[in-house]
């Protein structure tokens, strides 16, 4: 065996070598020529002559080592050597059999293969941390070198026990799947258990968490009724990973749904969120999409922070991009954010989305984003089917490195009986106190036409006739009324010029006015108010309608 032209190879051989340079004699004290360091020190006066590496004997040398040391020759490997250390790990081997026969731990450990590969490329090869039928983990480093009378090739496996190593990356591993599981639980309890189905739309969502090597975000969905018939979607992704962005995220979707209760405008609702995003933390941002359904206008109104754009297909299979407005992610402040609206007639299907769905590392965000429109052209069914089907077409798999959230939502075109439970009417209120009489009376007879029972068309009216009244008290012109019915609830709506928010009160048994809200909120089942785009108010209230009521 040619010990030095191997065990150079040996881990830690080259640090010991260059240790010894650093040692070695200054060329200005060796004389004239070269002389290894060993040698040098036999120069010395002080130090006592010691052998040289060369002189050392390679099998003392080798059976004292503490770590995992075989040799075997020829193309089938047969043994030619094993250290006292390999003896003790794996029992005793005979020597001149074959490895597949004399070393059955390396076929157990996959090494068999190496060891051919060594031989064919002249070049070492090394497989990190594995585990021993008796439970200790080893490093193997295969190396080719030349035995004794060069008849063949041989290679030397040198293993090092690594079981200390492998040990705290298993609990480091095992750390990381925990924290991995308490973020993804905390995450998934934080977004909606079970989403509000408004009369209006069919709304279905779906969240995917990142593979078991990437860290949970923080991406959140939900759907908000704001009554009225008026329904808000939010989705969001706030930055970052973890147990953090998933607690910040949780933040941020309950202050969504206080915000919403004030039936603010979408661009308003995210400058309250800008705020709320910078107290829970400077250094923390998260892109949202908030938007607002009203059935009655056929349109989308949102404001985008920072957020991908929402796409609409149409009931011919035409594909819209929202793209404007979109202001700075929340968390940056500074920014006056504003609303821009997309078309959502009877028949569309809305998509919002996270970054997950569509960014890839090797493709451009817009390349992933026209991508998803292509598939959602062709994306027929229910809310829940495109949901699937759009995860499909994007490559979402249980080992996505990404989270994804997808909220979609479809208008449907109701026709024939479906459509008869769907109804609107609204009366232009012209005049001055002679419009309450003609509002009554065109309630009445909506309400009639409608073949309500005789009890709700009666509360009906009378909510019609006071929200009227209110508004021809208060309100400035335009004025109108406007009746709805969905398969669930009735719901009655005036809007005027007039931009104070009406409120219930009390009445005074003197007074003869401000008893109409506290009638409306009394026999109502839900009542509110919000200012409108261009200037004025609406002020709602809505009947649940019992079942059979068609």
């Amino acid at each position: 065996m040619n010990f030095t032209r191997w065990s150079a190879r040996l881990p830690g051989t080259q640090r010991r070598a260059a240790a010894r340079t650093e040692h070695a004699v200054p060329p200005d004290r060796r004389g004239e020529g070269s002389v290894p360091a060993a040698r040098a020190e036999r120069l010395t006066e002080d130090a006592p002559g010691g052998p040289a590496v060369d002189e050392l004997p390679v099998r003392e040398v080798l059976d004292r080592i503490p770590a995992l040391v075989a040799l075997v020759h020829g193309p089938d490997h047969r043994v030619a050597y094993v250290n006292d250390a390999y003896a003790a790990a794996f029992g005793p081997r005979p020597l001149g059999g074959p490895a597949g026969e004399a070393l059955p731990e390396l076929e157990e450990l996959g090494l068999l293969p190496l060891l051919d590969q060594v031989l064919r490329s002249s070049r070492p090869r090394t497989v990190k941390s594995r585990k021993a039928a008796g439970g200790r983990s080893y490093t193997f480093t295969c190396t080719p070198v030349d035995v004794p009378g060069g008849a063949s090739r041989g290679v030397l496996v040198f293993a090092a026990d690594v079981t200390d190593h492998a040990e705290a990356a298993e609990r480091l591993r095992a750390s990381e799947r925990e924290q991995r599981r308490t973020a993804v639980t905390l995450q998934r309890s934080l977004l909606p258990q079970e989403l509000e189905q408004p009369d209006d739309l069919r709304i279905a969502a779906t969240y995917q968490p990142g593979g078991t090597e990437a860290a949970v975000g923080g991406d959140w969905y939900d759907v908000i009724t704001l009554g009225g018939g008026r329904t808000a979607l939010v989705i969001g992704d706030v930055m970052g990973r973890g147990v953090r962005a998933a607690a910040v995220m949780g933040q941020l979707r309950t202050a969504v749904r206080a915000y919403a209760r004030l039936d603010l405008p979408p661009h308003e609702v995210l400058q309250l969120l800008d705020g709320l995003a910078t107290e829970i933390d400077a250094n923390q941002i998260a892109t949202c999409v908030y938007a607002v359904h009203d059935p009655n206008e056929g349109r989308l109104v949102y404001a985008s922070a920072g957020h991908l754009p929402i796409l609409v297909r149409d009931e011919s299979g035409n594909v819209l991009r929202a793209d404007e407005p979109t202001g700075p992610p929340l968390g940056t402040g500074g920014w006056m954010h504003a609303s821009g609206s997309v078309p959502l007639a009877p028949g569309s299907t809305a998509v919002l989305y996270t970054d997950g769905l569509v960014e890839r590392r090797d493709a451009d965000l817009d390349e992933g984003i026209a991508a998803l429109e292509s598939a959602l052209a062709g994306a027929t069914g229910t809310p829940q089917v495109i949901c699937d089907r759009l995860l499909r077409s994007a490559g979402v798999t249980a080992g996505h490195d990404d989270d994804v959230a997808v909220l979609v939502l479809q208008h449907p075109s109701r026709t024939g009986p479906d459509g008869d439970l769907f109804r609107n009417a609204a009366l232009e209120l012209l005049g001055g106190v002679e419009a309450a009489p003609r509002a009554r009376a065109f309630a009445s007879g909506v309400l009639t036409s409608w073949r309500f029972p005789t009890d709700l068309h009666d509360l009906g009216v009378l909510a019609a006739s006071e929200l009227v009244a209110n508004s021809l008290q208060h309100g400035t012109p335009p004025m109108r009324l406007r009746l709805r019915r969905t398969d669930r609830r009735l719901i009655i709506e005036v809007t005027d010029g007039d931009d104070h928010l009406p409120r219930r009160r009390r009445a005074e048994p003197a007074d003869e006015a401000g008893r109409g809200i506290a009638i409306v909120a009394t026999i109502a089942s839900n009542w509110g108010s919000r200012r409108t785009p261009g200037g004025g108010k609406a002020v709602w209230c809505e009947f649940a309608l019992p079942r059979g009521a068609d």
